[in-house]
């Protein structure tokens, strides 16, 4: 029988570069992406609803993941930075 460890010595802080936070909420477009759990639709609306209603934002893409554990294809992506200056990826249950 062969035991595999799974853990890993961290070589340093992770290298993960965050997007820049907007310095305004106001006017911005958003995206949508529904990752199918129950209840991400609705979840995702509510959101977009208040930040329209406080902020003057709008959503301009919407976007539905074949499953929760796939990802969005290429031409998804590609559409979310051409038209949203924020993304929101629902998450249900």
């Amino acid at each position: 029988m062969k035991m595999f460890d799974p853990t890993t010595q961290r070589t340093g802080p992770p290298r993960l570069q965050l997007a820049p936070r907007p310095a305004s909420l106001h006017g911005l477009r958003l995206g949508l992406v529904d990752n199918r759990k129950v209840n991400s639709a609705t979840i995702l609306e509510k959101i977009a609803d208040r930040l329209a209603e406080k902020h003057g934002t709008r959503v301009s893409v919407r976007d539905v993941k074949r499953s929760p554990s796939h990802e969005i294809d290429g031409k998804a992506v590609a559409a979310l930075k051409r038209d949203a200056d924020l993304v929101i990826s629902g998450v249900g249950d």
